[in-house]
This record gives C-alpha cells, sequence and structure tokens, in this order.
C-alpha cells in the first residue's frame, strides 16, 4: 500500500532517474523525501525555489541522465520561466516535471488548474488516477519524454497524492547516463535559434497528438452506449464509482487530447459527460472542436469534486439516484488555527501589533500572525513577495507610518533576497524582519540553505543572514532573540528612527523541529490571577479561561502545563506576577 507520491518514488527507482530536485510544498513534499530513504542510490536535492529545482532537473536531462523535478501548483508559476523555454529546448535524459495541485485549497493560497500549462508550454501531460498509474506513470513519462524530447508535464493533485492504493512492483531498469554534447543550436536559445526550435515544438505537438490517439494510456473502458464519461484522475475514479455501468474513455495522456478517438467514442453513445476538477479543460477543447458534450454544468467550477458533490450534479442532470441524505451536523467548537504553543514568531507579532505601522506578510507557517487575537500582519500574497509589496507601500505612503516585511528563513532564501536587494537599491524606507526558525516549518521541518545538512542528510554550508543582508547593502541590521519581548520592541523602535532599510533577524528555533521543545512549564497563581487576560492577548493555545472568577466578576485565565512549552513569553505580559514556573515559590 503506497500513498500517489509514495508510488511516484518507487516508480523513479524501477525507471532508473538519476536526479530530483524540487522545493518542498504540500501535497507533493513527501515524493522527494520518500526518494531520499527508498532510493539512496539516487541524487536527491531541496533547492532553494521551484525555478532553481527544475533547472538543476533541466541540467541533468541536458546530460543524458533521467531526472525528476518537483513542486506544489503555485510552485510551478516560480518555475514557469524555465519551463517554456525547455520546452523549446527539448532534452536527452528523460525529464519528469511533477504538479501537484490543490483542488479546495487545502493548503494553499489559491486554487489553480495546472493542466494549463501543458496547453501553454506545448508539453505532454499525464495524469494518474490513481497509485498504480503514479508509479506507471513515471516510466510512461521518462520514455515519452526521451521518444520526442520533451518534458513531460505529471499533474497530481491532493487526493491522488496523499491516497493509498495497492502498488504492484515492476522490473528496476539501469539506463546509461549518456554525457553532454556540446549543441548549441538545440540548447542555447539566442533568437536565431529559437525560431526553428519553435517550429520544431509545433511539429512535435503534432506527432504527439497521434501518438496519443493510439497510445494505451488512453484506455475505452465499454459499458452501456446510453452515457459516456471522458475523465482522468481522480474524477475518473469517483464517476467510476458513481456510474458502474457507463462507457468509459481514461484519460491517462491528457493533453494533447486524442481527438480522434473522442469523437468515435461520442458518436457511439447518446451523450458524453466530462467529469473534471476545477476548469472546463476538457470540455473547452470537445467543443472547440465541434464534439458536443457536457460538463461543467454538472460538476461546477469551484473546489475538489467530491463523491457527493460529483452525485449531486449526476442527479440534477438525471443520470444518478441522490444519494443519502446527509446526517445533520454535528456541533463542534470552532478551532481557529493558530500558531504553536512555543512558537518563536509569536512575540514578534505581539509587538507589531502595538506599532502604529503597516505589516506586509508571506507565506509560511508564520502567517496565522494575521488571525485573532494577534492581528498584526496585514497582506499575504505569494512566496516573497511581502518585501516588494512593503518596497511598494513605501513608495506611495506620506511616511508617517512604518512599513513592515515579516518573511521566513526558507521563504526569504526562495525569493525575499531580490526583494531585499531592490529595497536597498531603490532606497526603501522599510523594516524587514527575517522570522529566523531554521527550518522549513510548514512543510513538515525540510532543510534549506541556513539549516546546516542536505535532504541527504550530509552537512552543507550555513548561510549567515546578517552577513548576506550587509553584503545586499544594508546598513542597519539587528539580531534579536524573539522571546524577550523588551528585546523586540527595542529592535521594532530602533528600526522606525532608521532612515532606509533595515533588518531584523528574530532569531529562536521552531518549538517543534528538528525536535520539539520542552522546557519547565508555566502555571497561574489563580489567587494572583486578577482577570486581566493580557496573557491570552498572546495567541498562546496553553492559555485558556476558567471557570474561576475574581472577587470583581472577571474570568481567570489557566495554562495547559501539558502543552506549554516554558517559552516565557506569557509571564512578561503578566503584570500581577500571577504566572510562575510549576516548581517555583508562589509569591504571596
Amino acid at each position: 500500500m503506497l500513498s500517489g507520491n509514495e508510488a511516484v518514488a518507487l516508480g523513479c527507482r524501477e525507471a532508473g532517474v538519476h536526479l530530483g530536485a524540487g522545493y518542498p510544498g504540500t501535497p507533493s513534499t513527501e515524493i522527494l523525501e520518500t526518494l531520499a530513504k527508498m532510493v539512496p542510490e539516487m541524487y536527491v536535492q531541496w533547492s532553494p525555489n521551484e525555478k532553481v529545482g527544475l533547472e538543476v532537473a533541466a541540467g541533468a536531462a541536458f546530460s543524458g541522465a533521467r531526472a525528476l523535478s518537483t513542486q506544489k501548483h503555485v510552485g510551478l508559476n516560480v518555475a514557469a520561466d524555465p519551463l517554456m523555454t525547455l520546452a523549446y529546448t527539448g532534452v536527452v535524459g528523460g525529464l519528469l516535471v511533477v504538479s501537484a495541485d490543490d483542488p479546495e485549497l487545502h493548503s494553499s493560497q489559491n486554487e489553480q488548474d495546472n493542466r494549463h500549462y501543458a496547453r501553454f508550454a506545448k508539453i505532454p501531460m499525464l495524469e494518474p488516477a490513481d497509485s498504480q498509474d503514479c508509479k506507471d506513470f513515471v516510466k510512461a513519462g521518462m520514455e515519452i519524454s526521451e521518444r520526442f524530447d520533451v518534458p513531460v508535464l505529471l499533474r497530481m493533485t491532493t487526493r491522488i497524492s496523499h491516497s493509498k492504493g495497492i502498488v504492484e512492483a515492476g522490473e528496476i531498469e539501469r539506463p546509461e547516463i549518456l554525457g553532454f554534447k556540446k549543441d548549441p543550436k538545440k540548447f542555447v536559445m539566442v533568437p536565431g535559434h529559437a525560431r526553428p526550435r519553435h517550429a520544431y515544438v509545433e511539429e512535435r505537438l503534432e506527432r504527439l497528438r497521434a501518438f496519443s490517439e493510439e497510445t494505451p494510456l488512453n484506455r475505452l473502458e465499454w459499458g452501456s452506449k446510453d452515457v459516456g464519461v471522458i475523465a482522468a484522475g481522480a474524477a475518473y475514479v469517483q464517476a467510476r464509482e458513481l456510474l458502474p455501468d457507463a462507457s468509459f474513455l481514461k484519460l491517462g495522456l491528457s493533453y494533447p487530447l486524442p481527438l480522434e478517438k473522442i469523437r468515435d467514442f461520442a458518436r457511439a453513445v447518446q451523450r458524453v459527460i466530462i467529469v473534471e476538477e476545477l476548469d472546463a479543460f476538457t470540455e473547452e477543447q470537445l467543443k472547440a472542436a465541434g464534439i458536443p458534450c457536457e460538463g461543467k454544468t454538472i460538476t461546477g467550477l469551484l473546489g475538489e469534486l467530491t463523491p457527493g458533490r460529483l452525485r449531486a450534479g449526476l442527479h440534477r442532470a438525471g443520470l444518478a439516484e441522490p444519494g443519502a441524505a446527509a446526517a445533520d451536523p454535528v456541533p463542534v467548537l470552532p478551532r481557529p488555527p493558530v500558531l504553536c504553543a512555543g512558537c518563536p514568531h509569536r512575540s514578534v507579532f505581539f509587538e507589531l501589533k502595538k506599532q502604529r505601522g503597516n505589516v506586509f506578510g508571506d507565506i509560511g507557517c508564520y502567517t496565522l500572525g494575521a488571525l485573532p487575537p494577534l492581528n498584526a500582519m496585514d497582506t499575504c500574497l505569494d512566496m516573497g513577495a511581502s518585501i516588494s509589496n512593503a518596497i511598494g507601500a513605501s513608495k506611495v505612503s506620506d511616511g508617517k507610518k512604518p512599513v513592515y516585511a515579516t518573511i521566513g528563513d526558507s521563504t526569504f532564501l526562495h525569493s525575499g533576497m531580490t526583494g531585499l536587494l531592490d529595497a536597498v537599491y531603490n532606497r526603501a524606507n522599510i523594516t524587514v524582519i527575517i522570522l529566523d526558525n531554521r527550518v522549513t516549518a510548514m512543510t513538515g521541518g525540510q532543510e534549506h540553505p541556513h539549516t546546516g545538512h542536505t535532504l541527504m542528510g550530509a552537512e552543507a554550508k550555513q548561510v549567515d543572514f546578517e552577513v548576506l543582508a550587509r553584503a545586499l547593502g544594508v546598513e542597519h541590521v539587528q539580531r534579536v532573540m524573539n522571546h524577550d519581548l523588551e528585546d523586540v520592541h527595542a529592535a521594532l523602535e530602533d528600526a522606525e528612527d532608521f532612515e532606509g532599510v533595515s533588518v531584523i533577524i528574530a532569531d529562536s528555533p521552531c518549538a517543534l523541529m528538528p525536535r520539539k521543545l520542552r522546557d519547565t512549564p508555566f502555571q497561574i497563581v489563580e489567587e494572583n490571577c486578577t482577570g486581566c487576560l493580557r496573557c491570552l492577548q498572546t495567541g498562546c493555545p496553553s492559555i485558556s479561561l476558567t471557570g474561576s472568577l475574581t472577587p470583581e466578576g472577571r474570568t481567570r485565565a489557566v495554562i495547559d502545563t501539558d502543552t506549554c512549552t516554558g517559552c516565557g513569553l506569557c509571564p512578561q505580559t503578566c503584570n500581577d506576577a500571577a504566572i510562575v514556573l510549576v516548581n517555583e515559590e508562589v509569591p504571596a
């Protein structure tokens, strides 16, 4: 039993893939992590961002090795620059580009449909429907890549990446690394070389269309001729379960489409239904080709196509019986996401909330600083945007409010450095706070160029943020230990007084990774608690209300000593000496 991500890793092993590179991002992260454990003879690495990861994989493919590049859907936006030109250069060894899409935004900032990238770049796209497909399509993708001299897009979705299924293992190939051979007309994309390669791309796309018509990756499954369903990926599995008697065209190679096979299929059935998540990617192509079909009127455009949603749509279209009535929802206590107990970022946002400035934020677990009770972050656009956003805001502001950018260590290395360089170059008046918890925390604790280790466990050179900031031209750099509120406050005040770009490195390790930090927990002395509840304003999940009332009728707070990490933040918010260590003498 393997998850889709684990099955991709097994497929890489069986296909003899030599190199994998990428940037962690749910739901794709486990592919490279599994490869590092399952295939120790294969070279794998985390790159600073997805663009670099794809370029590393491309370099291996140019050298005649089989290579893999992984990222979540928004990561492919970052890697789109090399991808578009890779479609022109082609490859030598096979190159598989994984895009793990996230319908329903389980852990993402948007819900884009990356099937469009295949059509945009004019490259073939494979869509596995289960874990067995995930493994098999790696080898198929490598063969297509090498046969047609083209990178291949493997489109996963959250449901495919994380659900598990039985996978039958196969033979392990040992492809030879051919080595790099100079060929400027293929690899040097100056205009004089790129123009004929564009013609090659168009001619190759026609050959891929012919291949799509004949490949068994696009499979006919005949049933009743009343309804014919065309689907790929998780949508195929769900439609198969809800319409077991229908005829199906399962698309494994879903771009370019096998339009003649589809036309024949449509003639053979009375009604053609396109079942696909998110955009009308397939439906629009069929209608443009003059093939009557139904699709988005049944499935809708938003969110993950769950069995319940699909059944409801099919019922409205007269194709399926209604499902069982949903049970009344069980009321649950609302639990908004919060920073972890002991999170070092909490103190920075606690102090930023007191400032009168605007705070431009970024992608990471610290994005939760935007939520109550901290409410200390005003924007979150994309990886690395915090600094660039702050530059723009500072240039059009009246200067009466300080402008802050908050960015995590991994995100700063991903795409924040260029923003900081821009801030210095264009003389912005902003304060950049690098929230350095020494790990890529949000995706599960992956290594990056500041952690001192690689994905394969080797020791690595550690980036020094202070040296890096000064090298980029920043003159005012401060380092603070997050859990000291006075230290953080003073650093913010100093930065506000400085005209120009200032950087604060808020330096404390993540409370959970690489190991859970645990110090002596704190407790609240009930008789000393006045019910001011300033400690609750830190948003620490270890602090809650108790039923005990003060003589004035205010509710006292209580600390869960089992989850408290002893970070020491909440005692600094208490003016009544009511928060003490559990083994400390209680003040009178």
